[in-house]
Protein backbone atom coordinates (compact mmCIF):
# COMPACT_ATOMS: atom_id res chain seq x y z
CA UNK A 1 0.00 0.00 0.00
CA UNK A 2 1.19 3.52 -0.84
CA UNK A 3 0.42 6.42 1.48
CA UNK A 4 0.19 10.00 0.22
CA UNK A 5 0.17 12.85 2.74
CA UNK A 6 0.01 16.49 1.69
CA UNK A 7 -0.11 19.52 3.99
CA UNK A 8 -0.82 23.19 3.25
CA UNK A 9 -1.45 26.53 4.88
CA UNK A 10 -4.23 28.79 3.68
CA UNK A 11 -3.16 32.05 2.09
CA UNK A 12 -2.73 34.78 4.68
CA UNK A 13 -4.71 37.36 2.70
CA UNK A 14 -7.96 35.38 3.07
CA UNK A 15 -10.54 36.72 5.53
CA UNK A 16 -11.86 34.44 8.28
CA UNK A 17 -14.98 33.61 6.27
CA UNK A 18 -12.95 33.05 3.09
CA UNK A 19 -10.67 30.69 5.05
CA UNK A 20 -13.66 28.66 6.26
CA UNK A 21 -15.14 28.55 2.78
CA UNK A 22 -11.80 27.57 1.19
CA UNK A 23 -11.19 24.79 3.72
CA UNK A 24 -14.70 23.39 3.19
CA UNK A 25 -14.31 23.49 -0.59
CA UNK A 26 -10.89 21.82 -0.48
CA UNK A 27 -12.33 19.05 1.68
CA UNK A 28 -15.40 18.59 -0.51
CA UNK A 29 -13.53 18.57 -3.82
CA UNK A 30 -10.61 16.36 -2.82
CA UNK A 31 -12.74 13.83 -0.93
CA UNK A 32 -15.05 13.53 -3.96
CA UNK A 33 -12.11 12.28 -6.02
CA UNK A 34 -11.95 9.07 -3.92
CA UNK A 35 -14.99 7.56 -5.61
CA UNK A 36 -13.82 8.53 -9.09
CA UNK A 37 -10.37 6.93 -9.17
CA UNK A 38 -9.77 3.20 -9.09
CA UNK A 39 -7.23 2.07 -6.52
CA UNK A 40 -7.94 4.69 -3.86
CA UNK A 41 -8.17 2.82 -0.55
CA UNK A 42 -8.87 5.84 1.65
CA UNK A 43 -8.78 9.60 1.34
CA UNK A 44 -9.69 12.25 3.89
CA UNK A 45 -9.01 15.92 4.33
CA UNK A 46 -8.38 17.40 7.76
CA UNK A 47 -9.47 21.04 8.11
CA UNK A 48 -9.49 21.50 11.90
CA UNK A 49 -5.98 20.74 13.17
CA UNK A 50 -4.98 21.16 16.79
CA UNK A 51 -3.43 24.48 17.82
CA UNK A 52 -0.02 22.78 18.08
CA UNK A 53 0.03 22.25 14.29
CA UNK A 54 1.95 24.42 11.86
CA UNK A 55 -0.14 23.42 8.82
CA UNK A 56 -3.86 24.13 8.41
CA UNK A 57 -5.05 21.59 5.83
CA UNK A 58 -4.03 17.96 5.55
CA UNK A 59 -4.75 15.32 2.91
CA UNK A 60 -4.22 11.81 4.22
CA UNK A 61 -4.70 9.09 1.63
CA UNK A 62 -3.79 5.52 0.78
CA UNK A 63 -3.63 3.75 -2.56
CA UNK A 64 -3.43 0.11 -3.59
CA UNK A 65 -0.05 0.72 -5.23
CA UNK A 66 2.15 3.39 -6.78
CA UNK A 67 0.37 3.13 -10.14
CA UNK A 68 -2.94 3.94 -8.44
CA UNK A 69 -1.35 7.05 -6.89
CA UNK A 70 -0.05 8.09 -10.32
CA UNK A 71 -3.52 7.54 -11.83
CA UNK A 72 -5.02 9.73 -9.09
CA UNK A 73 -2.52 12.52 -9.71
CA UNK A 74 -3.42 12.82 -13.41
CA UNK A 75 -7.16 12.21 -13.07
CA UNK A 76 -9.21 15.20 -14.30
CA UNK A 77 -11.18 15.43 -11.03
CA UNK A 78 -7.96 15.60 -9.03
CA UNK A 79 -6.43 18.12 -11.41
CA UNK A 80 -9.51 20.35 -11.06
CA UNK A 81 -9.44 20.13 -7.26
CA UNK A 82 -5.68 20.70 -7.15
CA UNK A 83 -6.08 23.73 -9.39
CA UNK A 84 -8.40 25.32 -6.84
CA UNK A 85 -6.21 24.29 -3.90
CA UNK A 86 -3.26 26.04 -5.51
CA UNK A 87 -5.16 29.34 -5.60
CA UNK A 88 -5.94 29.45 -1.86
CA UNK A 89 -2.94 27.74 -0.24
CA UNK A 90 0.82 27.99 0.06
CA UNK A 91 3.66 26.06 1.66
CA UNK A 92 2.73 22.66 0.24
CA UNK A 93 4.66 19.69 1.61
CA UNK A 94 4.21 16.09 0.51
CA UNK A 95 5.28 12.71 1.80
CA UNK A 96 4.67 9.51 -0.18
CA UNK A 97 5.74 6.16 1.21
CA UNK A 98 5.08 2.48 0.86
CA UNK A 99 4.06 0.37 3.83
Amino acid sequence: MVHHIVLWNLNEDLTASERQEAAARIKRELEAVKDQVEGVVSLRVVTAPLASSNKEIGLISAFENEQALQNYQVHPAHKAAAGYVGTVTHGRVCLDYEA
